[in-house]
């Protein structure tokens, strides 16, 4: 038989990727590729020495992660795609992806072998469409409240002009105002199609999991309703318990749910109403919750308010038409993420919806 570790020293020596073998008893590195150099800055030859140096640029809200990661090989033998971030002296973040294996040749002799890449371009081109995407969800909402709203305006004055000039039996007049209606609804349902179309597909996709701040990422969901406050005569608070509160989804799916929400809520909260986001850390999980003051759901509509095709499905103030899919969607990615949405509304008072994640963090 072929000597693997012979075999496979050409692409050690000369990837970008670092390939390395740590001594768990001796708790030294035995091994490490010449791209140690390249993504860490620091001669091979001292890893040893300098491994605490490293353990020690370990951003501050990775380090319960990595240690949990660390436990975890401990009693098992395989992590892939552990994403951790080094903070370096002069402010700078590094994004390293690990894959390491814990193998067991006998007592006294367990190693960690695993690769490392430098994830860090690739991490701010997906934070990058990240932050686009949400926005560009935000804005889609903002524009369909900002749109709809005149054609409804449009559509109520023309049945109000309408009911004025019955006595004038004039046919023409009563035409134009029937084109105007139907091109006012015609927009309205082309506006709304076009933004519930953009979430329906979401729920056929396959979750891409990641660890995210869901903290950081709400707040920068809110900050482009709150810019849009003014349009659309709403305020909008955000309320995290924490700086900051590290969870495991798809952030995308997710974001795609909270928007959805606060669009439920914008379309059901009267002008001067107040919609609230906040997060909450609790023992294993993560809860997150919407809040308006807005005219609330009748308590008979609450049993079905998640089915598919409810008929719990109402228009909004503005007459903006729902589908009646949309808190089905919500419930189905929720629950593809292992967690549960809730819902508690008093009519005339305001509606709170409350999801809880569970934290699937190694432990």
């Amino acid at each position: 038989m072929p000597d693997f570790s012979t075999l496979f020293r050409p692409l050690a020596e000369h990837s970008q990727v670092l390939y390395f073998v740590y001594h768990l008893e001796a708790r030294q590195f035995l091994y490490v590729s010449p791209a140690y150099e390249t993504i860490l800055g620091r001669p091979a030859t001292a890893v040893n020495e300098e491994w605490p140096n490293l353990l020690a640029l370990v951003h501050p809200d990775d380090q319960a992660y990595a240690e949990g990661c660390f436990r975890h090989l401990l009693h098992g033998t395989f992590l892939e795609d552990v994403e951790l971030r080094l903070l370096h002296p002069d402010g700078r973040v590094q994004h390293l992806c690990f894959a390491v294996s814990r193998v067991s040749e006998s007592a006294g002799c367990s190693y960690l072998s695993g690769t490392v890449h430098d994830y860090t371009s690739t991490r701010e081109y997906l934070d990058n469409a990240d932050r686009f995407n949400k926005k560009k969800n935000a804005t889609l909402e903002i524009l369909s409240h900002d749109l709809a709203g005149p054609f409804a305006m449009m559509e109520q004055l023309a049945g109000y002009v309408g009911e004025k000039i019955l006595p004038l039996q004039d046919t023409k007049l009563n035409e134009l105002l029937r084109m105007m209606k139907t091109t006012c609804q015609d927009s309205i349902s082309l506006i709304r199609d076009f933004v519930d179309n953009e979430f329906m597909e979401s729920s056929h996709v396959e979750l891409k999991i990641e660890r995210v701040d869901m903290v950081a990422e709400l707040r920068e969901m809110l900050e482009e309703y709150q810019r849009s406050e003014e349009h659309l005569a709403k305020n909008f608070l955000f309320r995290p318990e924490s700086p900051s509160a590290y969870i495991e989804v798809d952030n995308n799916k997710f974001m795609q749910v909270m928007n959805n929400l606060i669009s439920n809520a914008i379309k059901f909260t009267p002008d001067g109403g107040q919609i609230e986001v906040s997060v909450v850390e609790e023992p294993g999980r993560v809860v997150v919750s919407v809040v308006d003051n807005g005219i609330g759901i009748p308590e008979q509509l609450m049993p079905v308010l998640f089915d598919r095709f409810t008929p719990a499905r109402r228009p909004g103030l503005r007459g903006e038409k729902t589908t009646g899919l949309g808190m089905s969607i919500i419930k189905t990615i929720v629950e593809l993420h292992q967690g549960q949405i809730h819902c508690q509304s008093v009519e005339q008072q305001g509606t709170t919806f409350t999801i809880e994640l569970p934290r699937k963090e190694p432990a």
